[in-house]
């Protein structure tokens, strides 16, 4: 069973990663784009303010019931599951506007002829969260039931047509500021519900499908609220599972999402934006598909040496080989995001972004990208794996973290710009990635499975990594980034020299890594292809 699972969410990780980072790139492009119309506030304003307000929202409302409903249970009344996932929309209601009077009453409300309309795009902003909600029994039925292409191509069409939406106002109304921005993502809410919605009501209205036998649900009715046949309307196991996890929720997110504490230029906000690209594109994919995997596998209530031993090796692999990743993913962007910071800058944003402070709020955040890798992978594994009162216990945790970080927060901030609140934000995750640790030593303390021994990597290749390190920061000396395009092309070919070489180094020294992404993602190996 734990190989079906994991092959199951392997195969959805690899669709969702080919498809992410094209669409992702599409996206990326039109910024760029974008950036060179409007004002810098603008984008700033909605890179930070109104996409906080969203996603807020969204992770308050319903980050809790994905994790409960999502838990591996053999024995599911999917009619008080569902029950359950609907109020989420209620709860999106109630968050979307009390954050948006937060929003407008108690946070800086921007300069109305600097950024224009802001009001309305707090509640644009806010309604396309509550838009998006409608759709959750749909998507949390999808995930359970491993819909691997449904998800890619729903969230990709309506990035696109978000895009393409945004590209078009930008170059024939610019003079309509927010509009654009909060039209654009009620426009991308909507089609993503509407592709759930039109996908279950096909699939349940064809008989011959062959999928119908493995859902527990026979009509697109049987989606909506309901009454079951026990009387009781929701799982209330599942729903005290819930409550643990929205405490934990709502503390994640003020240690996540702090930067409303603080004051932040609109460089931050850009910069911001363009560095947890990367998080996005592959961290953000790979934790929310191995949380599944986990939640599936692992009995939350068992000890490890309690539940089935197969499983908790699989996991245990699983887990290694994924904290492997993080650590060489992180670490390839740390050491050569350092030296190609300002260059990256420059050709995003021109001149407005690589100079100033902007090239070092990008390394810092380089290395805060690293601290995201590792917390991504403890973490999923951690709260798939946690009993309810181990969630419990873990949020008085996060309260006292989430003070303290408030405080440094406010402290580094006032002491050296932008870059403090990214120094905060590192301290946050190093602490929040010892608490896992601490949990999975604990977990697999008496079995024979050591899977943190992911974190260590060969002295080989970490001697590549700092000789790539040194050579491309001499090059960024003599190469980059004011004497023309022939030296900053040198100064990318230097890097993508070095990068190949430690990328090589890591293929021949870490093989249990490279035989497990071979197993999972379908790659053969040369000798099979000859024989």
């Amino acid at each position: 069973m734990s190989s079906q699972h994991l092959g199951g969410q392997a195969q959805e990780l690899k669709t969702s990663l080919g498809n992410m980072v094209l669409f992702r790139l599409i996206t990326f492009v039109l910024n760029a784009f974008i950036l060179r119309f409007l004002s810098k506030e603008i984008v700033g304003v909605v890179n930070v303010r109104l996409t906080l307000l969203y996603s807020t929202t969204l992770f308050l409302a319903r980050e809790a019931f994905r994790r409960a409903c999502l838990s591996g249970v053999t024995q599911r009344d999917w009619s008080q599951t569902l029950n359950l996932l609907w109020l989420t929309v209620p709860l999106g209601v109630f968050w979307s506007l009390f954050l948006g009077w937060v929003w407008l009453q108690l946070l800086e409300v921007p300069d109305p002829h600097v950024v224009p309309h802001y009001a309305t795009g707090v509640v644009l902003f806010g309604l396309s969260a509550v838009v998006e909600l409608l759709g959750e029994p749909f998507w949390v039925l999808a995930q359970a039931h491993m819909f691997v292409k449904l998800k890619v191509i729903a969230e990709s069409l309506s990035v696109i047509l978000k895009s393409i939406l945004t590209a078009f106002l930008v170059l024939w109304l610019p003079h309509w500021g927010l509009y654009i921005f909060s039209l654009a993502q009620l426009f991308y809410t909507t089609v993503l519900v509407l592709c759930y919605v039109t996908y279950f009501t096909k699939l349940l209205g064809s008989p011959e499908s062959t999928k119908l036998q493995t859902l527990p649900v026979s009509r697109i009715t049987d989606l909506l609220p309901n009454i079951t046949r026990s009387g009781a309307f929701i799982n209330w196991k599942e729903a005290k599972l819930t409550w643990s996890f929205f405490k934990q929720s709502f503390l994640k997110q003020i240690l996540t999402e702090g930067k409303w504490t603080v004051t932040l230029n609109g460089v931050y906000d850009i910069v911001n934006n363009l560095g947890s690209l990367v998080a996005r594109l592959i961290f953000q994919p790979i934790e929310e598909s191995f949380y599944i995997f986990f939640a599936k596998v692992l009995e939350r209530e068992k000890d490890a040496t309690l539940q089935k031993q197969e499983d908790v090796a699989v996991a245990a692999a699983v887990l290694e080989s994924l904290l492997k990743l993080a650590l060489l993913a992180g670490l390839t962007i740390t050491v050569f995001g350092f030296a190609y910071s300002q260059l990256a800058l420059d050709i995003y944003g021109g001149a407005m972004l690589s100079s100033g402070s902007g090239p070092v709020l990008l390394r810092s955040y380089c290395f805060y990208v690293l601290l995201l890798a590792i917390n991504g992978v403890t973490e999923c594994f951690t709260f798939a794996a946690m009993s309810k009162e181990e969630v419990d216990r873990y949020n008085f945790v996060m309260l006292a973290l989430s003070s303290s970080f408030l405080v440094l927060s406010y402290l580094l901030t006032r002491w050296c710009g932008s870059v403090g609140f990214i120094l905060a934000n590192c301290f946050n995750m190093g602490i929040r990635i010892t608490q896992s640790l601490c949990f999975i030593h604990r977990y697999y303390r008496r079995s024979p499975h050591r899977p943190l021994a992911g974190l260590r990597l060969s002295p080989v290749l970490l001697g590549a990594f700092a000789l790539g390190g040194g050579v491309t920061a001499v090059s960024e000396v003599f190469l980059c980034c004011e004497q023309g395009w022939p030296a900053r092309l040198a100064h990318i070919a230097v890097g993508a020299f070095c990068l190949g070489a430690t990328l090589g180094t890591a293929f021949l020294t870490e093989t249990k890594l490279i035989r497990f992404l071979r197993t999972q993602l379908g790659v053969p190996r040369r000798t099979d292809k000859m024989t």
